[in-house]
């Protein structure tokens, strides 16, 4: 079987190696020619089309240990599939050896610690229901298909974030297991270098195997939805928008967006497909605080749709996901922002107004908070002065169509990111971005992140990620 080195290089793995791997995992050893094999290397976006070598269906940690054992022993090139929801695609790699962990999705809870023991191959629905079993939730991301693993490790960001910072943020500790196949804790006790630069610095350092995340009360409901308009509008619920995030509290985080309408049930029939502008809301405190708050929001002008009302948190949780299915093709550009200026919204607008495909949008998320008031160097996130994201998020079908829907995306990017703080997110770079982009979405702590991959991994066996190369 052809398989490739950690260098690049070509070569060949002996069937007897395979076999004798084979009798030492749980899992399954999938090869290209087998049932499972394209359902396993798939990942969410549809422009990332790669073919590792062979994939390791892991059942346990022992199964992890022994396939980074073998890729040790062979010299391969090792890539690690969490959710695979990354738009880079960073979870597959041609000729690679692939640890596909969506069979390890455990939940365990501690209610009188209120800490969350989540297994690496955990999406994101999978923690926010066993958690809300006991009126508890960790700070998670926006999309419930995610994986936990990659959203951590990148920083984190969704509807708790204003209240508790970053998803990275909001960790007791990792398991993981080393370059030189050794199962450590990471914590503030135990492994302090690597628990910090596990908190943003990615896939970098070995496999995750398990995830500590803090918990808080939250739910079982809480008020939450989509208010929409259409798009002649946009100029005033902008303003509205700003005005809003400003002054609200940590319990109201505010998303705001532009894209043609969906076709959605709470949306009337002769608004599909028209532009549209749309505030998303998430009061999560209590349901019965949030009236002063979302108010505002639900009376401003003539709304076309309103779904803004007391729902369990799990489903405000997985509200957005119908907009980003597996098997699209996605290319995202993104900036961190300090404030929503009015330039700034005229420049929104006019390029909600160019999108290509139904499926696109430009958002805005707000994020300003707990985050703010933590040091630059708590953890490699960094970039402590963000306060929205600006997302421009292309989406569409088929790969005639990538030209024109990346060049949109692009070409809205170059004229908006003049308004950026000079940081990104490291989680939403596409596959075709600079060694500079990477650098500024690591920001300062980058130095210290090639100290801490010096120690754990000197000869880079993890690098099918956003790779820190040893000192």
């Amino acid at each position: 079987m052809k398989a490739k080195t950690m260098t690049g290089r070509d070569i060949d793995i002996k069937q007897e190696a395979l076999d004798g791997l084979k009798t030492r995992l749980r899992g399954d050893l999938i090869t290209a020619a087998a049932a499972g094999y394209d359902e396993s290397r798939s990942v969410w976006n549809a422009m990332i089309d790669k073919k590792p070598a062979f994939i390791v269906r892991c059942l346990g940690v022992a199964d992890v240990v022994t396939s980074v054992h073998f890729a040790r022993e062979h010299d391969l090139l090792l890539c690690i599939k969490g959710g695979g929801h990354n738009i880079a695609g960073l979870a597959t790699a041609d000729g690679a050896m692939m640890l596909d962990m969506s069979r390890m999705r455990g939940v365990w809870v501690d209610r009188q610690r209120r800490v969350g023991h989540a297994q690496a191959g955990c999406l994101l629905g999978d923690v926010d229901r066993e958690t809300q079993m006991k009126g508890l939730a960790a700070v998670l991301g926006f999309v419930s298909p995610t994986g936990i693993t990659g959203l951590t490790t990148g920083g984190g960001f969704g509807y708790l974030t204003r209240r508790w910072g970053w998803t990275a943020d909001n960790l007791s500790g990792m398991d993981l297991v080393t370059a030189d196949g050794r199962l450590v804790r990471a914590d503030s006790e135990e492994n302090a270098d690597l628990y910090w630069g596990l908190r943003g610095g990615g896939g970098n350092f070995g496999v995750v195997t398990n995830i500590d995340f803090m918990l808080y009360p939250i739910g079982p409901e809480i008020v939450g939805g989509v208010v929409a308009w259409p798009a002649s509008e946009a100029a005033g619920v902008l303003d509205l928008y700003g005005t809003l995030a400003e002054k609200a509290p940590p319990e109201l985080t505010l998303v705001l967006l532009m894209r043609p309408a969906p076709p959605a049930p709470w949306l009337p029939k002769e608004i599909h497909a028209k532009p549209i502008v749309a505030i998303v809301a998430c009061y999560s405190g209590r349901p019965e605080e949030s009236e002063a708050w979302v108010a505002p929001i639900k009376s401003f002008g003539k709304p076309i749709g309103d779904t803004l009302v007391r729902r369990p948190y799990v489903q405000m949780q997985a509200l957005l996901d119908g907009t980003q299915p597996k098997g699209r093709r996605y290319y995202w550009k993104s900036e961190y922002l300090q404030s929503i200026e009015p330039a700034l919204c005229e420049k929104f607008i006019a390029h909600a107004a160019e999108i290509r495909s139904p499926h696109s949008a430009v958002i805005l998320f707000q994020i300003g908070g707990a985050l703010n008031r933590l040091d630059e160097a708590h953890s490699p996130v960094g970039n402590r002065e963000a306060r929205y994201v600006l997302n421009i998020a292309s989406a569409w079908e088929r790969a005639d169509a990538d030209e024109a829907n990346i060049a949109w995306a692009r070409q809205a990017w170059n004229d908006l990111k003049r308004f950026s703080t000079g940081g990104t997110y490291v989680n939403f770079l596409t596959e075709d971005e600079s060694a500079e982009r990477i650098d500024t979405a690591l920001g300062k702590g980058l130095h210290r992140l090639r100290e801490v991959k010096t120690k754990w991994d000197p000869q880079n066996v993890f690098r099918t990620n956003r790779n820190i190369r040893p000192l």
